[in-house]
């Protein structure tokens, strides 16, 4: 049977899966924190909110319970960021050569060992410290960054024009938010009717049709050469690690100053702006279950679905502003203001209508992701769309697990007096990537055209071309 290239329905399902038990880790770990440091049954209420009036005991606990739960977060984020990041560096940068079935496969087993692990935590109430073992055993497989660079590496294959690039790219982004909205509206009631092991169940059994589908239906894009095949120098063909190192260094050496100060910059506003956004984000439902919002799993799942809406609305964004010939530069300062103005105001909202009216700011906040990928992979080569991606995972999981750990350690600092300083720390570190972009703007991001024929690299011909900003001749 001849395979399809569609990667959308890896990423949709994987979306789903992934997102019907994430809100899920947290309000596990805050149930299981509460009843052993309180020796007390979690409250459950079928009202807005679980918070009770005149209890200081029971302010107390929360505040405990919020620290210990955002510590937890934080061992399980180191434990498993050094193997994810060499994972990920290595898989998508070896795709190249070994093709980019392998970067969506190994992540997909990765992410099932992790669900059935906490399925067996679930059901059999078993330590919950065994989950930092089981996510560190998972981030040996690659993590999310792996599967989303093999995935952008796989449409930039398939890809010849920017604009059907971006399109495609911010695509992939708006399956993730709806998908995953429609499995965080259903966690809460999933949650409230089956309890915890349901949802694991569910996600494990989407995790292996994927893996069905990724391993007999997706086509391959990258054929692998034969293992005695010659590359054009006539030396043997490059090992694994020496095909991810030479992938990244060629990319960089092989390009004139300009598109290297280009691309160094785009990364730089990229992995910033991951940064402030992750960071901040990932604490949304840790401030929902705090007072004095106190917000039940329902409250919590309608929550998440509206924040993933801004994958539908900034896919929108993207399209619409990209056919009107909006600046892509224009579009990520957009997109960066979006999370600012989010962010400030969460830092402030006390009441559960103003917790909903927080994401309306924010629709647009995830644009700057898929333009800056379509920027980047504008001015790189076919032959080097592999060794970008690898470095966009890695800077990506790098940055996001980092993030996730310094706001968790914040969080745990700053709960007692001020639960809303991380947001307000985010909305701050957003500055960063807006002043790069202002440079990128005065620099310029078009690349000149004797710069943009790296493909004959393919062929094996080289042009050398008098670089204006350098010496050195560069291979076009």
């Amino acid at each position: 049977m001849k395979g399809l290239f569609l990667v959308e329905p890896v990423v949709a399902l994987y979306a789903f899966s992934s997102f019907l038990i994430y809100p899920l880790v947290q309000q596990y770990v805050y149930r299981r924190l509460w009843q052993q440091l309180t020796n007390t049954t979690y409250p459950i209420s079928d009202n807005t909110s679980r918070c009770t009036e005149n209890s200081s005991n029971q302010s107390s606990y929360h505040e405990e319970v919020q620290r210990q739960a955002s510590i937890f977060s934080l061992y399980t984020e180191l434990f498993s960021t050094i193997p994810s990041l060499v994972v990920t560096l290595m898989l998508v940068a070896y795709s190249d050569r070994g093709g980019r079935k392998i970067t969506i496969i190994m992540p997909l087993i990765g992410t099932l060992i992790y669900t059935l692990s906490f399925l067996a935590v679930s059901y059999f109430e078993l330590n919950i410290y065994l989950l930092i073992g089981s996510s560190l055993l998972s981030s040996l497989f690659g993590g999310l960054g792996t599967f989303l660079g093999g995935c952008f590496a796989y449409i930039a294959d398939l890809c010849e024009d920017g604009r059907q690039k971006t399109l495609r790219m911010a695509g992939l982004d708006m399956m993730i938010g709806l998908l995953s909205g429609v499995a965080s509206i259903s966690t809460g009631y999933f949650l409230r009717a089956a309890g915890f092991n349901w949802p694991f169940i569910t996600s494990a059994l989407c995790q292996c049709l994927i893996l069905l589908y990724a391993s007999f239906i997706l086509e391959e894009t990258v054929k692998a050469a034969p293992s005695d095949a010659f590359i054009l120098d006539g030396s043997p063909q490059r090992s694994a690690l020496k095909q991810m190192i030479y992938g990244v260094y060629h990319m960089f050496a092989a390009a004139s100053r300009r598109r290297k100060t280009v691309l160094v910059l785009l990364m730089i506003i990229f992995t910033s702006f991951s940064f402030a956004y992750v960071g901040g984000i990932s604490l949304m439902t840790l401030y929902e279950l705090n007072e004095p919002l106190c917000w039940t799993e329902i409250l919590i799942g309608y929550g998440a679905a509206l924040s993933t809406t801004v994958f539908l609305t900034s896919f929108v964004g993207v399209s619409v502003l990209t056919y009107c010939g909006v600046p892509q530069q224009l579009l990520v300062l957009m997109g960066i203001l979006s999370v600012i103005s989010g962010m400030v105001m969460a830092a402030f909202t006390k009441t559960t209508l103003l917790m909903f009216i927080v994401r309306v700011p924010m629709l647009l906040s995830i644009m700057p992701f898929p333009v800056l990928r379509s920027m980047m992979s504008k001015i790189i080569s076919k032959s080097e769309q592999g060794a970008l991606f690898a470095c966009l995972s890695f800077a990506e999981s790098l940055t996001s697990n980092v993030s996730m750990a310094v706001f968790n350690s914040v969080y745990a600092v700053t709960v007692a007096w001020y639960p809303g300083f991380i947001f307000l720390l985010s909305a701050g570190l957003c500055a960063i990537p807006l002043f790069v972009l202002g440079v990128v703007g005065l620099i310029g991001v078009d690349v000149p055209k004797e710069e943009k024929k790296p493909e004959s690299v393919f062929s094996g011909e080289e042009e050398p071309v008098e670089d204006q900003n350098d010496n050195s001749p560069i291979l076009s």
